[in-house]
């Protein structure tokens, strides 16, 4: 697969699991949980929800590999993006207002600071092929 159509649909991964993020981090604040308890649990659903986009329309599932030691590799390899984009949101929830828009603020933020990392992680780390 071409490498433009790679990015597109990783992408469309990230828009999806963007809205889960902030979704799940609305009803984690909803529920009372602090920014950054709720941020931890909307960031494993995000990453569940993009490896399922991403194992099936991106990249294809690993031949080598079982369902889970996918999901494993796949969250591992998330991780570094993970903590770029758990910075970058900490530092805009600490530094604006307290505003209705500001999880969604804050988690696009993060987000988008984390997309280069966490493509080449998932291309080369978790959905490599062998030659």
């Amino acid at each position: 697969m071409p490498l433009r159509v790679e990015l597109l649909r990783f992408v469309l991964a990230g828009v999806l699991g963007l809205a889960v993020d902030v979704g799940v981090l609305y009803g984690a604040l909803a529920l009372g949980l602090d920014w950054f308890s709720g941020r931890a649990i909307s960031f494993i659903c995000a990453v569940w929800t993009t490896w399922q986009f991403n194992r099936r329309y991106t990249f294809a599932p690993s031949k080598k590999l079982s369902v889970w030691q996918e999901w494993w590799r796949y969250l591992s390899a998330m991780l570094l993006g993970g903590a770029v984009n758990y910075v970058i949101y900490s530092v805009v929830v600490i530094a604006l207002p307290d505003i209705p828009l500001l999880p969604f603020i804050s988690v696009a933020a993060g987000s988008l600071s984390a997309m280069a990392v966490n493509f080449i992680s998932a291309k080369y780390l978790v959905f490599r092929r062998s030659s």
